[in-house]
């Protein structure tokens, strides 16, 4: 999950670079978290095994 902050605040920082609307500051980074998050649980990143 730290990844995915981590690469919501880089795409913050790109944003503000290219000085885009803010729109693009209401979707991109909370769609990066929440698509992440949906891809990496369907995928099973995050299940722990029993004896761990």
């Amino acid at each position: 999950m730290l990844v995915l902050l981590a690469l919501a605040i880089g795409a913050i920082a790109l944003l503000a670079t290219m000085k885009a609307a803010a729109a693009w500051f209401t979707i991109v980074p909370p769609g990066i978290l929440f698509f992440g998050a949906f891809v990496s649980l369907s995928f099973g990143w995050f299940d722990k095994k029993a004896g761990d």
